[in-house]
């Protein structure tokens, strides 16, 4: 007679076995974007959209365009100078857009903190623009209300050149802000993670396993703000010796013989 198999003899498949497999969702809060960054960035936008709107509106709101175009000048040598001194993530080092980067970005194998390769691109990008923008601006004239303030520099014809490319680059600049504001609000809408958060606050959630970022020291935020105050010093033109106004005759009103 054949005998039933004790109950323990029956193998028993282990529950675990069947469980899926977990997700180690465990994050770490870290400041991703220091204050100096995020100072630069919120004046980087209230500057540049002065430079947009007092240049749409011409005339004697160049004065301000101007002085606009300055502090672009200054932000973007400051940013320049923080992206080698600076912390961890506003370091270019952080974030070079490598093609294997890109690529891997593009594939969904990307994984980092900070921006993405193809937002790193956007950022040099904008900062390389806005650099040319500001520059051929200060030798640019417009013959109506505006000379740059190093004009006399260059002669007229070098002058109505960068003058051409200075109109021409705007259109550059529009495309790559409107760009800007589409990857922001696609990121937000459709992958579900805010950029513009950490940009005010400068904390992240991140994963666990991230390294704290280093943050750069007292002498790395000087050297970089000095270095911005010298260059728009230069910039602005006041070391330039104007000739004096030829003196006239107080009674005739005209101009003494010599």
């Amino acid at each position: 007679m054949e005998l039933q198999p004790a109950i323990d003899d029956i193998p028993v498949s282990d529950p675990a076995d069947h469980a899926p497999a977990t997700v180690d969702v465990r994050t770490t809060r870290i400041q991703l974007w220091d204050l100096p960054v995020r100072i630069f960035h919120w004046s980087l936008l209230a500057a540049v959209s002065t430079a947009i709107v007092t240049g749409k509106l011409g005339g004697d709101w160049m004065g301000l365009h101007g002085k606009a175009g300055l502090a672009i000048l200054g932000l973007v040598v400051f940013r320049l100078a923080w992206g080698f001194l600076g912390s961890t993530h506003a370091r270019f080092a952080s974030f070079r857009p490598t093609p294997g980067k890109v690529l891997a970005y593009l594939r969904g194998n990307w994984r980092g903190v900070g921006h993405n390769p193809l937002g790193a691109l956007s950022v040099l990008a904008l900062l390389g623009v806005l650099g040319i923008q500001a520059a051929s601006g200060l030798f640019s004239n417009d013959d109506i209300a505006f000379s740059g303030p190093l004009i006399s520099l260059v002669d007229e014809a070098l002058s109505q050149r960068l003058m051409t490319w200075h109109h021409q680059l705007a259109n550059v600049l529009f495309v790559l802000l409107g760009l800007h504001v589409v990857a922001i609000l696609f990121y937000m809408h459709i992958k579900k993670d805010n950029l513009v958060t950490p940009m005010v606050t400068g904390w992240k959630n991140v994963d666990h396993n991230t390294p704290v970022p280093r943050r750069a020291g007292v002498v790395a935020l000087v050297t970089s703000v000095l270095l911005a105050v010298v260059v728009v010093t230069l910039a602005s033109g006041i070391w330039i010796k104007t000739p004096p106004a030829p003196a006239t005759n107080t009674e005739t009103g005209s101009l003494p013989a010599w």
